[in-house]
């Protein structure tokens, strides 16, 4: 199975799933889910829907459907009572949520190995030359637009439907972490040299190594954040 994103999309559009309605609800969802992801709204900041109306030139009704969108996808937390606000994270919920990535992460380089012709791991090391440029220029927005490319490629090609829509479910609430684990110079320069391991195996068809390897580095990103001092976790 070839990958289906053609080179000339690389940076085009950080978030690939869920891609919301072109419509005015799903514009407001997708330049809030931008402000989250990149860290301009922080967890736990209140999104008041006056401000935000005002801010996109439009009643609350349509703001309010973008918070609902934004709370399916697990950016946005709204209680009864309260103020919708950007989703807080305790530390034990990104844990968990790292664990699972971590397996899910071996699992699409075991089958890599197995199913994925030359040709596509050729589109990977395309992908993987613009997150490289982008880690020499220190844009971290052009990296992590790179990274996802990478990465979401590699869940393509594994020739695994199934766990395709799996990491597909877990869509933008782990992108905020993901943005965040990347967000300094020192931090894309370790996930440049660490994805290029992979790469590496990946020609090799070292299955156990590469597997080895994906996984680790998924907890390694998990060490990034705690590192880089995430503070608005409960």
């Amino acid at each position: 199975m070839s990958a289906d994103i053609k080179p000339e999309l690389i940076g085009s559009e950080v978030w690939s799933a869920p891609r919301f309605p072109n419509s005015l609800v799903g514009n407001i969802a997708r330049e809030l889910a931008d402000d989250i992801v990149a860290g301009h709204l922080r967890p736990g900041h209140d999104l008041n829907s006056v401000e935000l109306a005002r801010r996109f030139d439009t009643s609350r009704t349509p703001v309010r459907e973008a918070l609902l969108l934004l709370e399916k996808e697990g950016l946005v937390e709204i209680e009864l009572h309260r103020r919708p606000r950007v989703k807080r994270w305790s530390w034990t919920e990104i844990c968990e949520l790292y664990q699972v990535r971590s397996t899910l992460a071996g699992l699409v380089a075991e089958l890599i190995v197995k199913n994925a012709p030359d040709r596509d791991l050729e589109t990977l090391e395309i992908y993987f030359r613009s997150q490289v440029e982008a880690c020499e220029q220190r844009d971290v927005e052009a990296y992590f637009r790179a990274m996802i490319t990478v990465r979401e490629t590699e869940a393509r090609i594994c020739g695994n439907s199934q766990l395709l829509a799996l990491l597909e479910q877990l869509g933008l609430r782990v992108l905020q972490l993901r943005y965040f684990s990347v967000s300094t110079p020192e931090a894309m320069q370790e996930a440049t040299a660490d994805y290029a391991r992979i790469l590496l195996a990946y020609h090799e068809r070292d299955g156990e190594l590469a597997v080895a390897l994906s996984r680790s580095v998924v907890l390694r990103a998990l060490e990034r954040i705690k590192r880089l001092g995430w503070k608005d976790a409960e």
